[in-house]
């Protein structure tokens, strides 16, 4: 039986905005994520691509017949606001069931659909069938770093102003070689930081500027957006690097910190090489062996 943990709801805003080449949403055995609640409050609003759960005769929820659930990778499940796994909800019955025939953990959204529609109201739909196409072409947002306050996307997603509204960013910080973003319109200011992604660019001499500039906004509970062409090597160094002077993590905690919250990210060699050099900076000492199999 799988284990069964709640988590928060960004953590399900992650999952449902990963992306290679299309959305994630679109491979079969990506994400199975169960609507618990009764059948009229789904058909009213769900969160994207969510299924309802179904009760037998005898009250027993049952597994959706379309899914196989013991291939997925992520298994998630919600209902109106659940937040602890004591005691009896809807949520706890249906993750049980789903924990007997899962391979993965079975998380359950703390704070159900009320609390992820109010945070992510952009995220919640009234949709139930989806052709494959229509998931490729799902819109995807940056991922969220640290709840509220820090995102991470691509170059794309900076420019698009329903993004730039919906997570309600007021500052967007490019880490390119050119200044794509000039464009943006509206109350989303931009700082860019020219670097090149490549190995032997130099990242390390902008990372205490980089830092103290999203630190600063943060500091005001404005909402901040990292860009980089990709949103894979330039940005996702610079979100490690903020997490170890922000939060005194060390480069291999904070590498698994964004790691976890985007895992197709990879800063090049030099940049993690910098990355080392950072932490020494920070702490005095290497802490972290960077020729690991984590990196």
């Amino acid at each position: 039986m799988a284990q069964i943990s709640t988590c928060p709801p960004f953590e399900l805003f992650n999952l449902l905005n990963q992306c290679s080449s299309v959305s994630r949403l679109a491979e079969i055995n990506y994400l199975c994520l169960i609507d618990a609640r009764e059948t009229d409050d789904y058909r009213m609003s769900h969160i994207l691509t969510a299924k309802n759960a179904i009760m037998d005769s005898k009250g027993t929820f049952l597994l959706p017949e379309d899914v196989e659930v013991d291939s997925m990778q992520h298994v998630v499940v919600y209902d109106s606001n659940t937040t602890f796994l004591q005691g009896q909800g809807r949520a706890v019955e249906c993750a049980q069931e789903l924990a007997k025939a899962s391979l993965s953990p079975v998380l359950i959204v703390r704070g159900g659909f009320q609390r992820f529609s109010a945070l992510y109201p952009f995220l919640c739909t009234e949709k139930i069938l989806y052709t494959v196409t229509e998931l490729e072409n799902l819109k995807t947002y940056p991922v969220e770093i640290l709840a509220a306050l820090l995102y991470m996307g691509d170059e794309k997603q900076g420019m698009d102003p329903s993004i730039l509204q919906d997570l309600k960013v007021s500052v967007v910080i490019s880490i390119s070689e050119s200044n794509n973003l000039e464009s943006i319109q509206g109350s989303t200011s931009v700082t860019h930081f020219p670097v090149a992604d490549s190995v032997g660019a130099d990242l390390y001499s902008t990372l205490e500027s980089i830092c103290s500039v999203i630190g600063t906004h943060m500091d005001t509970g404005s909402c901040v957006l990292m860009v980089s062409r990709n949103g894979r090597s330039r940005c996702s160094a610079v979100a490690v690097a903020f997490l170890m002077r922000h939060l005194k993590y060390t480069l291999e905690e904070a590498w698994k910190y964004v790691l976890k919250r985007k895992p197709n990210v990879r800063p090049n060699t030099g940049f993690l090489q910098q990355l080392s050099d950072w932490e020494f900076h920070l702490m005095g000492q290497r802490v972290t062996d960077i020729s690991g199999p984590h990196f």
